[in-house]
């Protein structure tokens, strides 16, 4: 179990996190490669980014286990991008790097069979050693494949994470403006239960992280499934990254822009533009009638056929639903400025 406790104090400096993380979506994305679950949603975007690395993968699989602990020092805090993020792993200090990789191993302890197991267990161990000990060599090894394994599992899907990350982020804000940080908090998915003054899920082993003043970062994630994720350095500025809202439809598929060509032609005219403009911050279909000046039901079929072409994106919030422009929406009202990369 998991248990993170509040005092007054950190119920006032409790944030959303403004965008998504590049690292945490680089390193639990890695989680969800490995795995076998979850093929409709992610089963596309698994063999496309398998085809791009060409088995590259041995380094991170060690350092990365399929379940348990893997190290912070991999997801440096503070949102920074790609290039900032991949110089501060870079700097890491050695003592750091062995006492966190010391974790990593004895999480593997050696096994006594069978042969290849064993002989699996080996190669971990000597692929981690020169970075326990802080080299150069192994740190920029390491760099470079943290960089390719991001060029071919995030990069192309950067804008797809982003309008899943600020749909979250627009359910989770306006429960944070009908009820205060209590209702922001009582409103994350069901996996994590508001019991205040403590914030409690599910974890692979009992954690107390006790916030002290210190505050608490919301940080949705694409790439987490099932149990959120917090340091294990409880002196790391606080962080609780938790699944974003996922619709049912695949991840990664190729039904959205499939459906981007014909969709777009029916995008002409000024009650779709204000329709459009009105869905801006996030809206219900309700508020989005009202703001657009239109019938309840003429809102649902601008929503619908908005959401056919790639430009909103809908997830249920309570017994309502909540409209969010995805970043090629955004970006059609921005007069076509690209969507923030993730560097």
């Amino acid at each position: 179990m998991l248990r993170i406790h509040f005092t007054g104090d950190d119920l006032a400096r409790v944030r959303m996190a403004v965008r998504p993380d590049v690292w945490w979506e680089t390193i639990l994305s890695f989680h969800r490669l490995r795995e076998r679950r979850r093929a409709q949603m992610f089963g596309e975007w698994r063999s496309e980014t398998r085809s791009r690395l060409n088995g590259e993968t041995s380094l991170l699989s060690a350092l990365v286990p399929p379940r348990g602990y893997f190290p912070d020092f991999l997801t440096p805090p503070g949102g920074c991008g790609l290039d900032t993020g991949l110089e501060a792993i870079r700097a890491t200090r050695p003592e750091r790097l062995h006492s966190e990789l010391e974790l990593v191993s004895a999480g593997h302890p050696p096994e006594q069979a069978p042969d290849r197991a064993a002989e699996r267990t080996a190669e971990r161990a000597g692929r981690l050693a020169g970075l326990a000990e802080g080299r150069s060599e192994p740190l920029a090894r390491l760099v470079s494949v943290l960089r390719g394994y991001h060029r071919a599992a995030i990069e192309p899907y950067w804008a797809h994470i982003q309008a899943r990350v600020e749909a979250d982020r627009a359910v989770r804000g306006r429960a944070l403006l009908d009820g205060g940080a209590a209702e922001l908090l009582g409103s994350l998915p069901p996996v994590l239960r508001w019991r205040a003054p403590v914030l409690e899920s599910d974890y692979p082993v009992d954690r107390e992280l006790r916030l002290d003043g210190r505050g608490l970062l919301l940080q949705p994630s694409f790439f987490c499934r099932g149990n959120p994720v917090v340091y294990r350095d409880a002196a790391l500025p606080p962080v609780l990254v938790y699944p974003a809202a996922h619709s049912p439809d695949p991840a990664f598929g190729e039904s959205a822009q499939a459906a981007l060509a014909p969709s777009l032609g029916r995008l002409v005219g000024h009650t779709r533009s204000a329709v459009l403009q009105a869905i801006r911050y996030g809206c219900t279909t309700s508020e989005l009638a009202r703001r657009a000046g239109v019938s309840l039901a003429s809102a649902s079929q601008h929503a619908a056929v908005l959401r056919e072409a790639g430009l909103v994106l809908t997830l249920r919030h309570g017994n309502a639903v909540l409209h969010t422009l995805t970043p090629l929406g955004a970006a059609l009202l921005r007069g076509g400025a690209p969507a923030e990369a993730t560097g």
